[in-house]
């Protein structure tokens, strides 16, 4: 059952490469850590979530609006087979409400704060921005080239993107929920610009993400996504 329709477009995605020891306590019982070329990922993504429909039925005043989340990189077997995913430290909207419907039925770890987006197109160049506050503005800053380029098999930018369930972590719970969407396109990023205190947003783990260079950064197209409704493994 789709629980959730919407789009999610414009994804400014930072990558860091994280000690994995550090991600062992926000593990979910029965998925392990999922690694690119031996590498451990941490990434800050700042997206528009658009035309968002809950069963079904637009919400008034919560269709439009933007997200930023901490999430690292999992998999799960099962049956043989291979499910990757991804977990959230923390996600950032503007509404309390989405907070509320988030945290109390995916279990997830949500937070509201004032939120604001620049998207601008010019003929060559696309400028993407994102912020938030807490005590004081935070924010996220892309320029690309404003052409969209198609996936490369095996590369980077899948492994991040391809991602394809929420795991979530509750004590000693598990619950699981998949993300349907087709392959993204990219753009080609020019120059960023990161202001993030790391730990007054995401607490002293991670402060030490405010001394290190990402390791990449992305800005995925997006599409249309379905979430389905979670189930509880653990």
């Amino acid at each position: 059952m789709n629980f959730l329709k919407a789009e999610w477009r414009k994804l400014a995605i930072i990558n860091y490469e994280i000690n994995p020891d550090l991600l062992l306590k926000y593990l979910p019982k029965g998925t392990e850590l999922d690694f690119y070329k031996g590498k451990c990922y941490v990434s800050v993504v700042g997206f528009m979530f658009l035309n968002t429909k809950l069963l079904g039925l637009p919400i008034p005043f919560h269709r439009n609006f933007e997200e930023v989340n901490l999430r690292f990189y999992v998999r799960k077997n099962e049956n043989g087979e291979w499910k990757r995913g991804v977990v959230f430290i923390k996600e950032i909207v503007p509404k309390p409400a989405l907070s509320f419907v988030a945290n109390s039925v995916y279990k997830e770890n949500y937070h509201t704060m004032p939120m604001k987006n620049l998207i601008h197109h010019q003929e060559n160049e696309l400028l993407i921005q994102y912020s938030w506050k807490d005590k004081s503005w935070h924010s996220i800053q892309i320029t690309a080239e404003n052409k969209v380029q198609p996936m490369e098999t095996d590369s980077e930018f899948e492994f991040i993107t391809e991602h394809y369930y929420g795991f979530t972590k509750k004590d000693d719970k598990t619950s699981e929920y998949e993300v349907c969407h087709p392959k993204w396109d990219c753009y080609q990023v020019k120059e960023y610009q990161l202001e993030i205190d790391f730990q007054k947003v995401y607490g002293k783990d991670f402060e030490f993400l405010n001394h290190q260079d990402p390791i990449s950064v992305m800005l995925a197209e997006g599409s249309e996504i379905e979430v389905r409704t979670k189930k509880d493994l653990i």
